[in-house]
């Protein structure tokens, strides 16, 4: 059996090597442009976080009055780990739906486009982020290295499906949200 090249998007011409319409200066983003993109967002939400957990974490353990101190440390982590979770998912579901741009992908000069061309739906934008939620599982005791350890395996799934797609640049995430993708404007 043999296999079939991938079908390009709508919109795509392979010869022109970019997408037809209103944003006909554009072409499937590479993957080291979105993982640079990532890094950029991942940095700054990396700085928010640690700030916004950090006064939780003090504020618990300075709260700490007499014996409750395991107690305290995993309602600081539970509540660390929605308020992470939150941040994350928040930030990109938010940016991609609103605006199809991140702060990492306008510096990039990238581009999240639903199926139709326009910005992807709050839905859309969900659904291709959701695996950054596994983070969710740190709210019970040592689940949340399996968190962890779902992101890690979800990033290096999206890495090769990225990069297997040699047409679309589309990994299971922009499939499992309804066939959004990344775009570079050139």
């Amino acid at each position: 059996m043999t296999e079939q090249p991938p079908t390009p998007a709508p919109g795509f011409d392979p010869a022109a090597g970019s997408y037809s319409g209103a944003r006909a200066a554009t072409r499937p983003a590479e993957l080291l442009d979105r993982f640079l993109a990532r890094l950029i967002d991942g940095i700054l939400l990396a700085i928010v976080n640690g700030v916004i957990v950090s006064a939780i974490i003090v504020g618990a353990v300075m709260g700490d009055s007499g014996g409750f101190y395991a107690a305290s440390t995993w309602a600081a982590g539970a509540v660390s780990a929605v308020v992470s979770t939150v941040i994350y998912l928040g930030y990109f579901t938010y940016l991609e739906s609103s605006r199809g741009q991140t702060v990492g992908k306008m510096v990039m000069k990238l581009h999240t486009q639903g199926p139709g061309g326009g910005n992807p739906t709050m839905e859309q934008a969900l659904r291709r982020n959701i695996w950054m939620g596994a983070g969710i599982l740190g709210i019970v005791p040592f689940l949340g290295i399996l968190g962890g350890l779902a992101e890690l395996v979800a990033v290096i799934m999206i890495a090769v499906g990225i990069n297997n797609d040699t047409v679309n640049r589309q990994a299971w995430h922009d499939h499992f949200a309804g066939e959004t993708r990344v775009v570079k404007e050139v």
